[in-house]
């Protein structure tokens, strides 16, 4: 069960958070990864010491949300594509009246465009062979609506409605798109709110919790699996109840 032997993985902010924990979990099951990560070299340098993988684990700096710098990517791969996990994702948080019109535009560029350009190159890999998985990363705030998060919920909620149609288009070919939606998970992502925040968020957790990276990597690897041959299309929700 969820074996990934000889399978190349590509995993997009697969350095930190929530994507360190996925590019971990897909290395366990035997797995080729290649992390992606935009400018921290640190960090990744700092995970390739730590997990002692070999050859089984590249790290390549780009930016999701540059259609050139994708497609030069993808040129550049020696090896097919078997799982692409759009896992990139930034948050600008301000109530819309006070938003900047860059920082709307720069949560759509990295978490839906970025989504496109990997998705649209990675599709192209897998259709000869008629082999693949997607796993988009989303979350809950696409459904919910959180104050101060109109731009990351709106691009959250168009990696949903992406994944769906895009579902469709590729079932033919044996590859499955589906979709992820962590809820509160004490990652980078986090750090930046303030202790009555994340208080407040937490109680809003059924579970009373925050989760860990190692149960959103358990919801990805099921779906990046060959076992999940019969899912596409679908949303996993992982979020303590929310």
């Amino acid at each position: 069960m969820l074996d990934f032997t000889d399978q190349h993985v590509i995993v997009t902010g697969g350095t930190r958070g929530i994507g360190r924990a996925l590019t971990e979990a897909f290395l366990a099951r035997g797995a080729h990864v290649t992390a992606t990560y935009t400018s921290s070299h640190e960090a990744a340098e700092r995970m390739r010491g730590e997990l002692s993988a070999g050859d089984r684990l590249t790290l390549v700096a780009f930016d999701v949300s540059d259609h050139d710098a994708v497609k030069r990517f993808f040129e550049d791969l020696s090896h097919p594509v078997h799982v692409l996990v759009n896992n990139a994702g930034i948050r600008k948080d301000a109530i819309v009246g006070m938003m900047k019109v860059e920082d709307w535009k720069r949560v759509l560029e990295v978490n839906l465009d970025g989504t496109f350009y990997m998705s649209k190159y990675a599709v192209q890999a897998m259709s000869r062979p008629k082999y693949g998985r997607i796993v988009n990363v989303t979350s809950p705030s696409a459904d919910l609506g959180l104050p101060g998060q109109a731009n990351y919920a709106a691009s959250k909620a168009g990696q949903i409605a992406f994944a769906k149609s895009l579902a469709r288009e590729v079932a033919k070919r044996r590859i499955t798109v589906n979709c992820v939606q962590p809820g509160f998970v004490d990652t980078d992502l986090l750090s930046d709110l303030s202790e009555e925040t994340k208080k407040a968020y937490m109680d809003s957790v059924p579970l009373g919790r925050f989760g860990t990276t190692a149960e959103i990597a358990s919801a990805v690897l099921y779906l990046a699996s060959k076992e999940a041959s019969y899912v596409t299309g679908s949303v996993l929700r992982v979020a303590g109840g929310l």
